[in-house]
């Protein structure tokens, strides 16, 4: 019998009138904005200027959904490109379907442009963006929950999800959450990055590599309980040999770039640190002048005091001498 599940909406579009208003579409946005606010708070706290993260995400955003889609254009080809069906869906993005490792590849891209119009190093912009990368990612699987795919084996656990859609060759029934187990891991990659920059100082790149690194770690177990129709070799799903891939390539990174540039980027956008600079220079002038102004005034207030003694001792000297010649005057009297 089952007691609890995780009930599925029964449509994953809302309508506004004409307009639909799709829940994939909804958390890849929402999850953008969180990344690029992220990303400009740890950007600012290394150095950099405000803005710059959303001027480079204007060409890397872009990048990465054409990316993301065509990764899983090519591998799920079948979906698009078999007899029956309509090769115009393959554009239809909406409907779900982006490739992680094609949107951050092809992310990378436009990143790497807009960074270098900006004229500030990659490294250090993908180490400042790695944990909203993550964050974003979490809450983007929400979208798979809408569109009622991308879940795990049946199961009876109190947090299964319930699919009821029977579109596409899906079968009513419980099944593991998958988007949920990624969503979950994701958060904790963020926060692993997170920590781990603040305790061992990482710098040229290498936050980027243990989010990647991390990530891998948590898709792979997470690929391997994954239900839907995917190409495998030896055995195993297609993104399961990308994810160990990718991390393999990721740790070489992060061991390499630790001995070869140790430590962290000192600057990471050029102008910005004089613009800070000059905003010291002005504050310790105003400082500077501030001090001098109450020098000046201590120096008024003791020259006006020793006036003021000089002023009384002038009139106890001629008190003086007025008492000894009224002494005299007295003496000679008598």
């Amino acid at each position: 019998m089952e007691l609890a599940f995780i009930p599925s909406p029964s449509s994953g579009v809302l309508h506004l009138g004409p307009i639909p208003l799709r829940g994939y579409a909804f958390c890849i946005i929402i999850g953008v904005f969180v990344a690029v606010w992220l990303g400009n708070k740890r950007w600012v706290a290394r150095g950099g200027r405000p803005g710059t993260v959303a001027d480079i995400a204007v060409w890397a955003v872009p990048f990465g959904l054409v990316g993301g889609r065509l990764y899983h254009v090519i591998t799920d080809y079948q979906l698009y490109f078999s007899e029956g069906r309509d090769w115009v869906d393959a554009f239809k993005i909406w409907e779900g379907g982006l490739g992680i490792w094609g949107a951050i590849a092809f992310g990378a891209v436009g990143a790497w442009i807009g960074a270098r119009r900006r004229g500030v190093p990659m490294p250090a912009y993908a180490d400042a963006v790695a944990p909203g990368i993550a964050l974003a990612q979490a809450i983007g699987r929400w979208g798979n929950w809408f569109n009622q795919e991308l879940y795990g084996k049946a199961t009876d656990l109190p947090w299964a999800v319930e699919i009821t859609s029977s579109a596409d060759g899906r079968v009513p029934g419980t099944y593991h959450p998958t988007f949920l187990y990624e969503s979950l891991w994701c958060i904790g990659v963020a926060l692993l990055v997170i920590w781990a920059d603040r305790r061992f100082n990482l710098g040229h790149g290498r936050a980027f590599a243990l989010y990647v690194a991390a990530y891998c770690a948590g898709r792979f177990w997470i690929e391997y309980m994954r239900v839907d129709d995917a190409h495998h070799i030896l055995g195993l799903r297609l993104n399961n040999w990308t994810a160990l891939f990718v991390f393999l390539l990721a740790v070489v990174y992060m061991v390499l770039s630790a001995r070869m540039r140790p430590g962290r980027e000192a600057v990471v956008e050029p102008g910005a640190e004089s613009l800070d600079g000059d905003a010291g220079d002005e504050a310790k002038g105003d400082t500077d002048a501030d001090a001098k102004d109450s020098k000046h005034s201590k120096d008024s207030e003791d020259a006006g005091d020793d006036k003021d003694a000089g002023d009384d001792g002038t009139v106890a000297d001629e008190k003086s001498v007025k008492d000894v010649k009224d002494g005299a005057d007295s003496a000679k009297k008598g």
